[in-house]
């Protein structure tokens, strides 16, 4: 069975961090990978900082850098060195510099009780506060998550924000309102005349739920005729069969689509056109992400969480959570507002 990218590099950081250093074409025969498959996903962690690479090896990226006399070491946990986590950690990574911080990356592969052995690590690397992005979805039991209110160190969640009956829910956390994101597109849709809007969504992410729960809370508020949520592209789900959905619902009379994420929008463009339908003469597309959402043909319409800002703002409270700050606030929960940008795929006015 073929594994993601994210899932890849996961495996590839753990086994890096228990070798210290290795040569890739070593790397990828204990993985059982293609080497030029691994020196790509390689390249992608050095990029993040997870790693270091030199002359055909790789090694951990704390063992080369340099730690500041006095400055704290930080630890954050993603599920995925992907194009949204990336800009999380390249927020965080800069704000941390800023204060002389260091950070050290932890990447979780999506299996059960990997969290849990990621932070284990980084707490065993002595690392003074935690940034914490779990693999969680709102279908998880609240004890199930409990264990990150047990940590002995301070903790941050970043884009997660628990729910009030979890006790996670008494940390730190700072995310993306995802709703307001989703509200904001439905908004400018609405003031194009475009009052059927359908959604196409994962539902693998925290992220997809919350844009899922955003688009009903979003309709509702504005009036708008609420559709029934296409699963989007993923291994299981033809993108074919997606694009075929939404020509039958553009005969029924929807009018604009709501897709998330950009890379899907993207493959959902030339699948739409070959079927006749126009992006936007007969349907407006907004895209959820904005990583490269201006690639797109036509450019995309695209609603942006404030990915960089949510890294720096949780290192900037797990910073005053370390120093022991008495002026330090109560526990905050901070949400972010993501911004529209206006492209081609609307039909309206380009800003």
């Amino acid at each position: 069975m073929s594994i993601s990218a994210d899932e890849r590099r996961a495996r590839i950081l753990v086994e890096v961090q228990r070798l210290g250093s290795v040569r890739v074409v070593s790397l990828a025969q204990r993985l059982g990978l293609p080497a030029v498959t691994v020196r790509r996903d390689v390249a992608a962690l050095a990029d993040t900082g997870a790693v270091r690479r030199s002359h055909g090896s790789v090694s951990v990226a704390t063992g080369h850098v340099h730690r500041p006399v006095d400055g704290p070491l930080l630890g954050l946990l993603v599920p995925a060195v992907g194009q949204y986590f990336a800009e999380v950690i390249a927020g965080a990574r800069e704000a941390a510099d800023s204060a002389g911080a260091h950070l050290v990356l932890g990447i979780s592969p999506y299996e059960a009780g990997a969290d849990r052995d990621q932070v284990e690590q980084l707490l065993r690397s002595g690392v003074e506060g935690l940034l914490l992005a779990p693999n969680w979805l709102p279908s998880d039991r609240p004890d199930a998550q409990a264990w990150v209110r047990e940590l002995a160190v301070p903790t941050v969640l970043v884009e997660r924000r628990p729910a009030p009956d979890n006790p996670a829910a008494e940390l730190d956390s700072v995310s993306s309102d995802h709703h307001h994101g989703i509200l904001t597109a439905l908004r400018h849709l609405s003031s194009l005349g475009r009052q059927r809007v359908a959604l196409v969504a994962r539902r693998d992410t925290w992220t997809a739920h919350q844009v899922r729960s955003g688009y009903f809370a979003g309709c509702e508020f504005l009036g708008l005729a609420e559709e029934s949520v296409i699963d989007s592209i993923d291994p299981r789900t033809d993108a074919e069969a997606v694009a075929d959905r939404i020509v039958r619902l553009r005969e029924r009379g929807v009018d604009a689509v709501l897709v998330h994420n950009d890379q899907d929008a993207i493959q959902l463009l030339p699948l739409l056109r070959s079927r006749g339908l126009g992006v936007p003469e007969d349907l407006a597309v907004i895209s959820y992400d904005d990583v490269f959402a201006s690639l797109g043909a036509p450019p995309l319409t695209a609603v942006a969480p404030p990915k960089k800002a949510v890294g720096a703002e949780a290192v900037e409270l797990l910073l005053r959570r370390t120093a022991g700050d008495a002026s330090a606030p109560p526990v905050r929960h901070v949400q972010l507002l993501p911004a529209l940008t206006v492209r081609d795929s609307c039909g309206g006015p380009v800003r």
